[in-house]
């Protein structure tokens, strides 16, 4: 099923760090997957992707040199590692999976339940 469960959220200082993961009951060798977030009061934004041809990445700049995206094609499971939190790195996370790579659609049918990551001091 192309649904992911998100997880490794918690709360965690500026300047600290997370690891979350999504990880799918499907192989996801077909799709490329993004990471996206929502702050409240705000849209969601994607803040990552990776291609399943050829594992390139792409990042918004607001995290670019911060966090990093990976995934394990065995474990049908996708990483954000997050460094240097800030505050405004605030969220509730989510992966959704593309159709034909990140410049394609996402499949509305892989959206999660989200894993919230909160960076206060």
């Amino acid at each position: 099923q192309l649904k992911f469960v998100e997880s490794g959220g918690g709360s965690v200082e500026p300047g600290g760090s997370l690891r979350v993961s999504c990880t799918a009951a499907t192989s996801l060798i077909y799709y490329a997957v993004g990471w996206f977030r929502q702050a409240p009061g705000r849209e969601r934004e994607r803040v990552s992707c990776i291609s399943n041809t050829d594992t390139s990445t792409h990042y918004a700049d607001s995290v670019k040199g911060r966090f990093t995206t990976s995934r394990d094609s065995a474990e049908n499971t996708v990483y954000l590692q997050m460094n240097n939190l800030k505050p405004e790195d605030t969220g509730v996370y989510y992966c959704a999976a593309y159709g034909l790579g990140c410049s394609g659609y996402v499949r509305e049918e892989s959206w999660g339940q989200g894993t919230e990551v909160i960076v206060s001091s």
